[in-house]
């Protein structure tokens, strides 16, 4: 019993991980703003989960491989958004997001 309580709460922490950056992430798509993202702070996270992957592909433990992998692409995502031009930030919410940037029915 005690081995199905560990994994559960593992299991929640790892949904709760990787759903944090969701909603950051489409915040940029429909803004298209990350002048307030640290990029040091991104350029660490997106580190950590990258060796997070690594140490869960290490020893096969799964849902550090899934949720680490999640974490990676969203906080990599965030972090390329955040230095990415204008105008190449603006193609990439664009794909993602059509309708996002369009003001022209305000």
């Amino acid at each position: 019993m005690a081995d199905i309580a560990v994994t559960a709460v593992g299991y929640a922490a790892a949904c709760c991980s990787t759903a944090s950056f969701a909603p950051q992430a489409w915040k940029i798509i429909k803004s298209r703003q990350t002048k307030d993202i640290s990029a040091g702070m991104y350029a660490l996270t997106v580190s950590g989960f990258a060796l997070w992957l690594a140490f869960g592909a290490l020893g096969t433990q799964w849902p550090l491989i899934i949720s680490n992998f999640i974490c990676l692409v969203l906080s990599a995502f965030i972090f390329m958004m955040k230095l990415l031009p204008r105008p190449k930030k603006d193609a990439v919410a664009d794909a993602l997001d059509p309708g996002a940037g369009d003001t022209s029915g305000l």
